[in-house]
């Protein structure tokens, strides 16, 4: 079985070992504790990020690869892991927005980290490609069951301790919410907690694979229906020649790949890691095969759906990253057909499986490499951007010029500046996109007097009036009841007055306003519309009053 073969090869692995949880339990509680404080007090500058990515990473793979009788070379993977993650958070983080997507690059760093940690465990970097694949499918199936006991051990010692805190604060001892709210805590506590749980479940690795083989075995349960679920929509959609799909959502790329990867846990979950341990449920044996062969057309179909996203909108750094996916999940589907057509029916699943240790080692390497800084998809963004302005592909005035300055880092914003150095329209609005001091600024709203009720008569004024709530449109969000309340020290006084509002603004002789004031707290318990007679009267001072009832604070 597949369990067995792990155990015959990698002995060591599975042996218990006592000293284990008291050792990742130390490891988590000081790695917990130091993240916590270096994010808490630096966690925004690019050394902060660095050193809390390295010790949260080291101790991490610490906590599944760690070794009784080989410790020192695990200890050096775990360091290097985490050294590698921690560069990545420093260029991520010191890189700021002047390099677009560098979000991406650290999660390709994590995703990286994720296959690296089985593959050691497996002893590919001895074995090479000669390392068993029932090694790396158990250690990445018992890692991830491991992972997923210690977070649900780390939620119930959370409950117990609240539950702990409710019963003695009845006593009036409140010495445990003391310590919650004590700094650096929370992370000290799920340190040692998930330390503690992974190095119990790591010392019953031989129960582990006994679990891996049931999660396996309610998969392949689910992969019958979701293999009818897949050919009936793949039929539909040639059928339909994809109208279908693009008609339906503008999501279509997303949908697709997690379909794809669904297709491919299931699948596997039937394949298992040798024909001995493989179904032996014809229905399911061809619902794997099914399976395996949907992954291929799946991703094609998310390849044209970006496509047709890209022939749209052109690149941007996200949809630059979305291909690199399509690219690899299109790598093992296709993989996967030519391990069907040179297994057939009778060997097919070995071909998946050695297919799947290739790529796991491919993908890997890639993730590596797309986290380091090698590549600026925000450069190759812009340049493609404006060589379709320059074309005429985009018209001018429909051509984001917001996302030069936003989106594609320091070459958007340099192509930006070119743009604003020529003339015309193109310059004009690249000049404008420039000074912008916010990504998506408030929508201007076209103030009809429907929604803006003008209570005076003074042509100047209400010009100036206007002009404002177009220029700010929080003092009217919907509508607005505008009173003129005189002038005093060379200002207009008026007052926009909506259902849970009072903006006052003052403007001198030339129709500039003063600077807005502070948002203020609303005005209660007066629905969402303003209806009524609306007045001014003498207060001892002055303040607005709705059919009668007073409105607001005074204003004098």
């Amino acid at each position: 079985m597949a369990a067995d073969t792990a155990t015959a090869g990698e002995s060591a692995s599975l042996q218990e070992w006592p000293l284990r949880p008291w050792l990742l339990a130390g490891i988590g509680a000081v790695a917990g504790l130091l993240v916590h404080l270096i994010l808490e007090g630096n966690g925004k500058s690019a050394a902060g990020a660095a050193f809390a990515a390295f010790i949260f990473f080291s101790a991490a793979a610490t906590g599944f690869v760690l070794e009784r009788r080989r410790w020192k070379e695990c200890a050096l993977f775990a360091l290097g892991l985490g050294m590698v993650m921690g560069g990545i958070a420093w260029l991520a983080v010191d890189s700021g927005d002047s390099v677009a997507g560098r979000e991406f690059a650290f999660a390709a760093g994590v995703f990286f980290s994720l296959l690296a940690i089985p593959l050691f465990q497996a002893g590919f970097h001895r074995k090479r490609w000669a390392t068993p694949y029932p090694e790396t499918h158990f250690h990445v199936w018992s890692d991830a069951v491991s992972a997923g006991g210690a977070l649900a051990f780390v939620l119930l010692s959370w409950m117990l301790l609240w539950l702990l805190q409710a019963l003695f604060s009845l006593v009036g001892f409140e010495f445990i919410e003391t310590l919650i709210d004590t700094d650096g805590f929370g992370g000290f506590f799920i340190g040692v907690t998930f330390g503690a749980a992974l190095g119990v479940l790591r010392n019953q690795l031989g129960i582990i694979g006994t679990l891996q083989r049931v999660v396996m075995l309610v998969f392949s349960l689910l992969a019958v229906p979701f293999a009818l679920a897949i050919l009936f929509f793949l039929f539909v959609l040639i059928a339909t020649g994809g109208s279908a799909l693009w008609e339906a959502t503008d999501s279509a790329t997303p949908v697709l790949l997690a379909c794809a990867l669904g297709c491919f846990v299931l699948a596997n979950a039937v394949v298992r890691d040798d024909d001995e341990a493989r179904s032996d449920n014809v229905v399911m044996r061809y619902a794997a095969l099914a399976l395996s062969a949907s992954i291929f057309p799946l991703t094609v179909f998310a390849a044209i759906s970006m496509g047709i996203r890209i022939d749209q909108h052109g690149f941007s750094p996200e949809r630059l990253w979305a291909l690199i996916a399509i690219a690899l999940a299109t790598a093992y589907g296709l993989a996967y057909w030519v391990g069907i057509a040179r297994g057939r029916l009778a060997d097919w699943s070995h071909h998946l499986r050695r297919a799947n240790l290739h790529l796991a080692v491919v993908s890997c390497v890639v993730a590596l490499i797309l986290a380091l800084p090698l590549f600026d998809f925000g450069a190759i963004s812009a340049r493609h951007q404006v060589a379709r302005l320059d074309s005429g592909e985009v018209p001018v005035d429909e051509f984001d010029f917001a996302a030069l300055r936003w989106d594609f880092g320091n070459a958007g914003r340099e192509a930006l500046e070119r743009l604003a150095e020529g003339d015309g329209r193109v310059a004009e609005l690249a000049a404008e996109a420039a000074d912008m001091e916010q990504r998506y600024p408030v929508e201007m709203r076209d103030n009809t007097p429907g929604q803006l009720a003008i209570e005076f008569d003074d042509p100047q004024l209400e010009e100036w009036v206007r002009d404002h709530a177009v220029s700010y449109p929080w003092v009217c969000r919907t509508s607005c009841v505008v009173m003129d309340l005189g002038a005093r020290d060379d200002r207009r006084h008026v007052a926009f007055l909506s259902a849970r509002n009072i903006e006052h603004v003052r403007f001198a002789d030339d129709g500039v306003p003063d600077p807005p004031a502070p948002p203020v707290d609303p005005v209660p318990g007066n629905g969402d519309d303003l209806s009524g007679n609306v007045e001014i009267r003498e207060w001892t001072g002055r303040r607005f009053y709705v059919d009668g009832e007073p409105f607001g604070e005074p204003f004098e």
